[in-house]
């Protein structure tokens, strides 16, 4: 199969996916007959292929998909007028911190919010399917730590953590996540707003939100 045949080939499997494709399943494509360097390649040219259009190839934690780019969501918005779900600051907060820190416990955030970490919080944020228990810590009760999931990564457009915004130990606040991006077929939900990540400082708490932008606070209650 030449270079243009199999690039077909991907883009028609791509265009068609419903959800981002792995590089095992994308080399399955070709009967494992290519290695992932030339599939790497074929990757690179078809993001080239699409660099001017409304539509772009991505790489996320979970795969390749395409997308539709950040300019046009607003086009996009318009044949699906329902309001996207709001999220509480709490639960903002929360995942903010697990995203930066993690993994931690419920005692760890906690001590960095200064409030109870109400468990419907938590639960919350397992449903969407954006952390999940990786384990548990050594020590009296054997806490269960929390991490992000794939699905967060993928929700928010990125490939790695280590694509999250990089804080600055010395602002005053840090900067918010980006804003999660549209599925090209199916479009994924638009509910997460920004996040307000914890500064560097440990024992730092998260800034306050404008009460016009956030929802009202939930129900948490301070520690005793």
């Amino acid at each position: 199969m030449d270079t243009i045949e199999a690039k077909r080939v991907l883009e028609t499997a791509l265009l068609c996916a419903q959800q981002p494709m792995a590089l095992r399943e994308i080399k399955a494509l070709f009967e494992d007959q290519l290695e992932t360097p030339q599939l790497q390649d074929l990757l690179q040219s078809l993001q080239e292929d699409w660099a001017d259009r409304g539509i772009e190839l991505v790489e996320l934690a979970s795969g390749w998909r395409f997308q539709s780019r950040a300019d046009m969501r607003h086009f996009l918005d318009r044949l699906n007028p329902e309001k996207p779900p709001r999220y509480s600051r709490a639960v903002m907060e929360t995942l903010a911190i697990i995203a930066y820190r993690q993994p931690v416990t419920r005692g760890d955030i906690e001590d960095i919010r200064g409030v109870t970490v109400a468990t419907p919080i938590v639960k919350q944020l397992e449903d969407r399917g954006w952390i999940e228990v990786i384990g548990h810590r050594e020590a009296p009760g054997r806490p269960a730590l929390y991490a992000t999931t794939r699905q967060f990564l993928d929700d928010l457009g990125l490939a790695g953590l280590q694509d999250l915004p990089m804080l600055d130990g010395g602002a005053t606040a840090a900067p918010a996540l980006p804003a999660p991006q549209e599925d090209l077929l199916s479009g994924s939900e638009q509910g997460l707003l920004p996040l307000t990540p914890p500064e560097a400082d440990a024992s730092a708490q998260p800034p306050e939100a404008d009460a016009s932008a956030q929802p009202p606070e939930s129900q948490d209650s301070p520690q005793p």
